[in-house]
């Protein structure tokens, strides 16, 4: 097949939308914005010039942090509702686009085990996990906010924002032997190793306790196509938060927050003077603590769904089987090499390792680290981008006892590999990272 470009797909629907938009006159018909439309071609072609300036996120080279382009469905379909700029915070606003995104709710809903699901697009995950922690907080008040050292900074950050109590534990489990606790946020892919918390290991505690169970699945949630015993838990949480910008492959920003509950609206209640007037439908800003939300989410991701489907063995399945098999191989390739140490077995798809050293020390593995990194990304189109973390030595110990601890921090080198191209690539970019050791 051919390839076809975003602007390929989006010509036919944008003329379909400008003769619909062309029944009334519009704002760039005033002579207001004749200046700024003459000068439009030049400040767009600088634009182009300065966005050159960004790391190749498009390349199968580019596997640092967890960047890609959106899928060109997405591109497009986004671009052709920000062309009306609906609002999704009432039906006044945006109704075709709140009714799409209540039906991208509710398959989301059926992909993690809730049958009937409260839930909205936000404009990112911290902020879909600000609200699964405010529902928390009137669900179990006074009650402390249990996360593991693993889990995203965001759960430490937005406890301070709401005022709640918390406390971090070493792992999951450790939540058995803490008392006062009214929720455990168990991370669905860690975004640092990703890693998935033994969501199994713990739900039958808390439901005894009536403790409950917010799942922070923002990077690793749709990997919940491929199975296995924690994903198939998901329907036994309270609430669960996604990320389509992530894995979903939508623009940012696009987060998702979703609660077993519908019944937890209650917490929602609020009026407006000069809204949820044009029907007696669900508006989602009645859910929702956001207000104005940009409606092209919700299309864009609703128009990704109709064409690479949130499914198994087709769609978005094969593609997350991709990712996790370039991860793998990458694995296998780097340990082999010996010019590197693995620290884990990749869970999803992101590989966690380290420069092999001649002397086995925090620092040397750090200034190591820092060397492949700097010489990939000065290597041009011979390249290659990965991503440092920085992590605890004593943790890294535990993985390598050999470690000669002087240092509190070790700098680890990490590999996101959420493109299914990075498989077609996985030999040429472990060729890359062996000779950036050399």
């Amino acid at each position: 097949m051919a390839r076809v470009s975003s602007i390929d797909f989006l010509r036919d629907a944008w003329n379909s939308l400008d003769e619909w938009k062309h029944q009334w006159p519009d704002d760039a018909s005033d002579s207001v914005f004749d200046d700024s439309l003459a000068n439009a071609p030049a400040v767009l072609s600088e634009l182009a010039e300065r966005l050159k300036g960004n790391y190749p996120f498009h390349t199968p080279f580019y596997a640092g942090q967890m960047l890609k382009p959106p899928h060109p469905v997405a591109w497009a379909a986004y671009a052709l509702a920000m062309s009306v700029n609906p609002n999704n915070h009432a039906l006044d606003g945006g109704p075709p686009t709140s009714e799409m995104e209540k039906e991208v709710i509710k398959e989301l809903g059926a992909l993690f085990g809730f049958a009937n699901p409260l839930g909205h697009l936000t404009s990112s995950g911290t902020i879909a996990n600000l609200e699964a922690l405010w529902i928390a907080s009137k669900c179990k008040p006074g009650l402390k906010v249990a996360f593991t050292r693993d889990a995203h900074y965001t759960h430490q950050r937005m406890c301070e924002v709401l005022g709640l109590p918390f406390v971090i534990l070493e792992s999951l489990t450790d939540v058995i032997g803490e008392d006062g606790i009214g929720t455990l946020v168990a991370t669905l892919g860690t975004t640092g190793l990703g890693k998935v918390e033994p969501l199994s290991d713990v739900i039958s505690h808390c439901k005894r306790l009536g403790i409950r169970i917010h799942a922070d699945a923002a990077y690793g949630g749709f990997f919940k196509l491929l199975g296995g015993k924690d994903w198939d838990l998901t329907g036994e949480v309270d609430s669960l938060v996604v990320d389509p910008h992530k894995h979903g492959m939508q623009p940012y920003g696009c987060g998702c927050v979703l609660f077993k509950d519908p019944a937890v609206g209650r917490f929602y209640l609020h009026d407006s003077p000069y809204t949820y007037f044009s029907s007696d439908e669900l508006h989602l800003g009645e859910i929702s603590l956001e207000c104005s939300r940009a409606g092209a989410a919700a299309a864009a991701l609703w128009a990704t769904m109709k064409v690479v489907p949130f499914e198994q063995s087709r769609g978005l399945g094969l593609i997350l089987e991709r990712c996790r098999a370039a991860a793998l191989a990458l694995a296998g390739r780097l340990e082999a090499s010996g010019a590197y140490t693995v620290l884990e077995t990749p869970q999803l798809d992101i590989v966690a390792y380290v420069p092999v050293t001649g002397r086995p020390s925090a620092s040397a593995i750090s200034a190591a680290s820092d060397a492949v990194f700097e010489r990939g990304m000065e290597g041009g189109s011979a390249g290659v981008w990965v991503s440092k973390y920085r992590i605890p030595t004593r943790r890294l110990a535990a993985l390598r006892p050999e470690l000669e601890a002087d240092a509190e921090f070790t700098t680890i080198l990490r590999s996101v590999m959420m493109k299914p191209s990075h498989l077609t690539f996985v030999d040429e970019i472990a060729d890359r990272l062996i000779r950036a050791r050399t």
